[in-house]
């Protein structure tokens, strides 16, 4: 009866106004609006085990980049004049440890540049096919890495990795937020970013098998295989819809529109000729609204004083974390002599990170998942995690290391779910892409885009492994400190505010299958042709 209702208003309509081009139009958002969702096999725990694979393999190319069997060693002459052959990318290409770092952070590069691109562009295209399009040029970009033949070819294939990333850090984690079981919310972003610790030990043991078993090359096109289907898979499913944005189902109709009032002018119907003058104008105009848009959301953020907060404590744990991750295995091989760093330094790493990054989820989640509470969990175990890390490097015992060590890790990555949590609750719906964008932006620009490269001239200039990790390890305190003034600071959750499009505040996405396209421009195309 609803949707009889509507045809019928849709005739009336007709009568008052009778342009061709304007019933089609109103037919075709009753059409949009009266369409159920399809169902469909893509639940939200299958869109979390999707999500988490992707995220794997982006973290176990890091990982294998920075393994002893991938990165490699220098080549080493002595006073007498005899040198010995150098191995991996670094021997390969005969790179300084400086040249080496920036080669570490030159993806971040590209990141930073499309992450808060893509975030602007979910507000028009369906943040799901951005997906598609980033794991494509993703998965290029890495078999350029394969066929590299010095510092910049390789370099340039590392920013372009980044760019292909950027579509998926933004848009995963708010997909995710928007499908997760309410009670899980903090568990379900755990598990997600549990992948990163998880990816990079995988990455050290797998760049350590193939860097020793075969060439550092074929690491890269091994990684870009397994990414392949998942850039297909973005493109083939049908694309959800995130919370706060206007559904895909309107964009849809939207097009349907444009395509039977042309229809209907080739018909020989006199159209609106002036609406039609006025709608190219508009266009013309888009991309300055756009980048409007995105300058007010940011500076909404930066007067969020939460945000900035839960962010620069972020970038200082990151500037620790990211050059852990890069030098760690080096710095093993090199203070405690270990031989099979990459094994040993990944065992470690995929136990203590998944089990701390999963932690991390499931205390906020039982101690009531609240902004201020995040704050609490954050500043705790990145204090006491500190602790045990600093401790850890004093040892000169590889065993006493290896379990100070292990603990602080699990520690620090119970951080990974409590900040994104708050990155994601602080701002409304609306606005999530791009507070996850600018929080990767911020973390990376100042984080350990700079801490790799640093570390690397650190220990040129002091020669000392054990010196340079416990100067590096000291930087974990400050970030203690910043999110312990987090805890004073009045923070809103704001996950339910009403979003721009209101249409979608009165439905509960929290617990629900996503919604993927419905069947509006198949009903457009009917009803235009009647």
């Amino acid at each position: 009866m609803a949707q009889e209702d509507e045809v019928k208003g849709a005739k009336v309509s007709s009568e008052e106004n009778p342009n061709p081009s304007t019933v089609v139009i109103e037919m075709a958002r009753s059409s949009a609006a009266l369409s159920p969702p399809a169902p469909s096999w893509f639940t939200p725990k299958r869109l979390l085990v999707i999500f988490c694979v992707i995220n794997l393999i982006n973290y176990v190319d890091r990982g294998a980049i920075a393994s002893n069997g991938v990165n490699g060693s220098r080549r080493k002459c002595s006073k007498s004049g005899t040198c010995t052959f150098g191995s991996g990318i670094q021997g390969d290409f005969n790179l300084s440890n400086f040249e080496d770092g920036v080669l570490s952070s030159a993806f971040m590069v590209g990141l930073l540049v499309a992450c808060p691109i893509f975030a602007s562009l979910a507000k028009s295209v369906n943040p799901f096919r951005l997906i598609g399009v980033g794991l494509s040029v993703w998965t290029i970009a890495v078999v350029g890495c394969g066929f590299s033949f010095n510092f910049w070819t390789i370099t340039i294939c590392r920013m372009l990795v980044g760019v292909g990333e950027a579509s998926f850090i933004s848009l995963a984690a708010p997909f995710i937020d928007d499908n997760a079981p309410v009670a899980k919310k903090t568990l379900w972003l755990g598990i997600f970013y549990m992948c990163i610790p998880t990816g990079y030990a995988l990455g050290y043991v797998y760049g350590g098998l193939i860097g020793g078993h075969f060439n550092w090359r074929f690491a890269f096109y091994g990684e870009a295989i397994l990414m392949l289907p998942f850039a297909v898979l973005g493109f083939v499913m049908k694309p959800l819809q995130l919370k706060g944005f206007a559904p895909a189902e309107s964009k849809k109709a939207l097009t349907s529109i444009e395509t039977a009032a042309l229809e209907v002018q080739d018909a020989g119907v006199s159209v609106d000729k002036g609406s039609m003058k006025s709608s190219k104008s508009n266009r013309s105009f888009i991309d300055l609204k756009q980048f409007s848009r995105f300058m007010i959301d940011v500076k909404v953020l930066l007067l969020e004083k939460v945000y900035v907060v839960n962010v620069l404590g972020y970038i200082a744990y990151n500037f620790v974390i990211g050059a852990y991750s890069y030098w760690g295995p080096k710095a093993g091989y090199n203070i405690y002599n270990m031989s099979n760093a990459d094994m040993v330094f990944g065992g470690v790493t995929i136990v203590c990170g998944i089990v701390g990054t999963i932690a991390g989820g499931y205390v906020l989640d039982f101690i009531n998942s609240t902004i201020s509470n995040a704050f609490k969990l954050l500043s705790a175990v990145t204090f006491v995690g500190a602790v045990f890390c600093f401790s850890a490097f004093c040892f000169k015992n590889m065993y006493a290391f290896l379990a100070f060590f292990a603990i602080g890790e699990l520690l620090v990555f119970a951080t990974q779910a409590p900040v994104n949590y708050v990155c994601l609750h602080c701002v409304k719906p609306s606005l999530r892409p791009i507070s996850m964008a600018m929080s990767t932006v911020a973390i990376h620009i100042f984080g350990d885009v700079p801490s790799s490269p640093l570390v690397g001239v650190l220990q040129d200039h002091i020669d000392n492994w054990r010196k340079t990790a416990l100067i590096l390890t000291s930087i974990l305190f400050p970030a203690a400190v910043i999110w312990f003034i987090g805890i004073f600071l009045h923070g809103v959750d704001r996950f339910n505010e009403e979003s721009e499009h209101p249409q979608l505040a009165t439905a509960d996405r929290s617990s629900t299958t996503p919604l993927l396209d419905g069947k509006a421009a198949g009903a457009a195309e009917t009803l235009a042709e009647a």
